[in-house]
Formats: C-alpha cells, sequence, structure tokens
C-alpha cells in the first residue's frame, strides 16, 4: 500500500529515491489504533511526531461546560506538530476519528531525517505552512461567514485535501464524519448542521451519505462557500 505521508511531501517538493525511501523507513513501525482513540491528551508532556498513514483523527478541546471544539481533521499523510517537543505540555488532545495506522517520528530522527535530506525539510516546512493556512481559514469561517457558506466551504477544503493524496473518485470521496463531528467543528448544533446539509442538497450543490460525500455541482458548491483554494497552496503540487 502507498504510503501517503511520501505521496504528500512529493507534493511540496522534489523527492529523489533516497529521499523517499528514508521518509518510509522513519514510519516503517506503524501502530493500529480503534476510532474515538486519544492520541495525547491536553496536558500530556509532547513526544514523537505523529504521521497518520490510514484514517482519520482530529485536534480539540474540551471547554469547562463539557462542549467539545474540534480545530482541525487530520487525514492519511499529515503529520502532528513537527516541532511540538519543544512545548512542556499540550494544549490541545488529538483523537482518531476511525480506525487508523498512525506511526511515531521521534523529534531526533525527524531532525537527523531532515538535515540529511534537505528536499525533505523544505516539503515539512511546506506541510506547516499549508496547515497554517488552513487554521486561518478555519478562523475566517468561524468569524464571518454564514452557516451555510461554512458548511459548503469545509466541504470544499476536505474535497481538495482528499484528492491531493488521491483518495477521491469523480465527484465523490470518503468523508467519515459524522454531523456531531462536523457541527463540533463548524461551531453549530447537529440539529442546524442537519438543516444546512438539506439546503445544500436541495440546492443541487451536494449530498451527504454515510461515509462519503458527493459533489452534486462543484461550481454551485464553490460559488455557495465562496471558496478561494489559495490557503491550500496546490501550486506547490505538481501532481494537480
Amino acid at each position: 500500500m502507498a504510503n501517503r505521508f511520501v505521496q504528500k511531501l512529493c507534493g511540496l517538493a522534489e523527492l529523489a529515491t533516497d529521499d523517499r525511501s528514508a521518509i518510509e523507513k522513519a514510519t516503517a513501525c506503524p501502530r493500529r489504533y480503534v476510532a474515538r482513540q486519544d492520541l495525547i491528551r491536553e496536558g500530556d508532556e509532547p513526544g514523537p511526531m505523529f504521521v497518520m498513514l490510514e484514517g482519520w483523527a482530529c485536534r480539540y478541546k474540551i471547554l469547562p461546560s463539557g462542549t467539545r471544539q474540534i480545530m482541525a481533521f487530520l487525514m492519511p499523510g499529515d503529520a502532528c506538530d513537527l516541532h511540538i517537543k519543544l512545548l512542556a505540555e499540550m494544549d490541545h488532545s488529538i483523537q482518531t476519528l476511525t480506525p487508523a495506522m498512525v506511526a511515531t517520528v521521534s523529534r531526533a530522527d525527524m531532525q537527523a531525517l531532515m538535515s540529511g535530506h534537505p528536499n525533505v525539510a523544505r516539503a515539512m516546512y511546506s506541510a506547516q505552512l499549508v496547515d497554517e493556512g488552513i487554521m486561518r481559514a478555519w478562523i475566517v469561517s468561524m468569524g464571518r461567514r454564514s452557516s451555510v457558506e461554512r458548511v459548503a466551504h469545509l466541504i470544499c477544503e476536505l474535497y481538495l485535501r482528499a484528492r491531493t493524496i488521491g483518495l477521491t473518485g469523480d465527484d465523490e470521496f470518503a468523508l467519515p464524519l459524522s454531523q456531531l463531528l462536523l457541527a463540533d467543528a463548524l461551531g453549530m448544533t447537529a440539529v442546524h448542521i442537519n438543516r444546512v446539509l438539506k439546503e445544500l442538497r436541495l440546492a443541487g450543490a451536494m449530498a451527504l451519505a454515510r461515509g462519503s460525500a458527493t459533489i452534486l455541482d462543484p461550481v454551485k458548491l464553490i460559488q455557495i462557500a465562496g471558496f478561494n483554494e489559495n490557503y491550500l497552496h496546490r501550486r506547490l503540487r505538481k501532481a494537480l
């Protein structure tokens, strides 16, 4: 099976055969996790860098009221926190959303990999900048987009991210996110999410089924979202 981490980094920098082999070696011993299992919790001492090889995860915080805010979705190929070991403790938690295969790379091993393979370092730094762009886009959504725009924008983003690593069909892609998870990510209730998804379906823009999403009319969905993919910096990716 293809190493999604290698696949993602190859889209961000020109990686030679020895670069790809070094990445594969660093992630060669993944651990299997069940769904809804914490990889690390808020308050824990930061450890190695997590690399998602299969499955989805999320970053989240639990508020004193018990409510949850999801701050990022992690897909196959995503790496969690290149420099996290510099912090004294975690300020959020990371949890799998589906069964997952997750590799861990120590800070020392990652530093050795990046110093010995400059193009890998370039790809890693580029990936980190894209992650920061996604975070800024989420902040804009939470602050200024309407509920319909917010949902449409997230679906556009997730579709393009999935396409980058080869996880899409023609207009359909795997989306293992319940309405409750979408609600926790978008600052809405599950009931409100349900109404918005129905509105988007009736508008002929998209449809959400159990475990997948279908883009019925890409132009209409983009127009509803006011979507501009510049923050994903896909011009870095030669394959698309």
